[in-house]
Parts: C-alpha cells; structure tokens; sequence
C-alpha cells in the first residue's frame, strides 16, 4: 500500500462529499498506439505487492491486435505505461483550500467560507487533506467506452423528467439520461485547449479508469 497525492476540482470533490462520485478518469500520457494497455488491467499481484509488465514475446501470442513494436524495450514499456495508482493504495485528495491559522484549514467545496484568499490544490500539503480514498480497481478503457452507469459513478448525473411526446395536452413524462452527454462536457473542460486534440473527448483517447471508496485517513 503507498499514500499517493489525487488532485479533484470543486465539484468533483462536492461529488465525493455527497457519495456520488467513486470512479475517475485520466488520460494515459503517452498515448500507446495499440490496445497493449490493456494487459495490464488486472494484473496487479495484491499477494506479492506489485506489478507485472507483460514480456514482449509474450504478445507473440496475443493477436496483431495486440503486438508491440520491435525496438520497444521492456523498461521503456514499464516507465511508459505504468498506472499512477494500483489496487489498494491510499489517496489524499489535493482540493481548492485556504489556512487561517497553523491547524485550521477551510475548504472551498463547502462554500460556507466567503472572501478569503483560496490556494490552488496543487500547493495543498498533506497535512490539510481532509478525504482519504482506497483504490479498489484499475483499469484501462477507451473514454468514449463510457456507460451511462458510469459517467454516473463520475459524478455526472444527466438524467431529466422530459414531457413525452403523446396527445396535446398531456402531463405524461419520459425519464431521458443524458449522463454520458455531461460527462463529455465536464472532461473537455478540464483538459487544457493546447491538449484537446490529443485528450478530448473527440479524440477518444486511451484512460486510466480508477476506482475507490472513502475511507479513514491512515
């Protein structure tokens, strides 16, 4: 098990807070160039405690589909593609947040607090960190693999009472789910505008899908 720092914005951690976020996406840098991360998914040896890398002979046996390039070597594969968090790892959430005094720390995602001088997330030490997570699944999708499920489970819950399209005059509703449609909405607008060719939603790019469940800090 490692203590490893997670960055969330406002809303996501507002998301954790209330119990409905338990999943996060994050675009693998670099992007692999064939479904070779997903050998990986699942692989992690919890009896053992680390991870294991698949040999490049043993893709041999794989399918085209799933053949590395020739001059790859086996340390480039484990430092390229090597998952930022594993199965039962600790997260400290980094979030917007603000000190007023040696031990007392607010948070902006409870918006109790009004004109203070907010500190980015990324500058959030450890001792601050209010949201432990355990990491209880990796694995490796397409983003655009997304379910309505999950982009609930991101915390985008899209679903709506729409009037359904019966006799004029009808009070009847249909439950439509744009979930997915949010989704998409809230990753563009965190990745950068020079990135989005290469992580947005339209380029559907490989992702790191990381699921947790809140726990005691350790």
């Amino acid at each position: 098990m490692n203590v490893k720092p997670i960055l969330f914005n406002t809303e996501m951690v507002r998301s954790i807070l209330d119990g409905r976020k338990t999943v996060t996406r994050r675009a693998i840098k670099p992007q692999p160039k064939s479904k070779l991360c997903y050998t990986f998914a699942g692989s992690h040896k919890k009896d053992i405690g680390r991870w294991e890398y698949p040999s490049k002979t043993a893709h041999e046996f794989w399918g085209e589909e799933f053949k590395l390039t020739d001059d790859i070597a086996e340390e480039e594969l484990k430092k390229k593609w090597n998952p930022p968090y594993h199965a039962d790892d600790i997260l400290y959430v980094r979030e917007t947040w603000a000190q007023a005094a040696a031990h007392t720390f607010f948070y902006r995602a409870n918006k109790t607090v009004q004109n203070i001088l907010w500190r980015p997330s990324i500058h959030m030490p450890k001792e601050a960190a209010r949201i432990f997570l355990k990491v209880t699944n990796v694995r490796v999708e397409r983003l655009q693999d997304i379910t309505a499920e999950q982009a609930r489970a991101e915390g985008c819950d899209g679903r709506c009472e729409c009037p359904s399209s019966g006799t004029y005059g009808s009070l009847s509703c249909v439950t439509r789910d744009f979930s997915i449609e949010k989704f998409e909405t809230v990753w563009d607008s965190t990745i950068k505008k020079s990135d989005l060719d290469r992580y947005g939603w339209g380029v559907n790019p490989w992702v790191w899908v990381i699921e947790f469940e809140v726990c005691d800090k350790p």
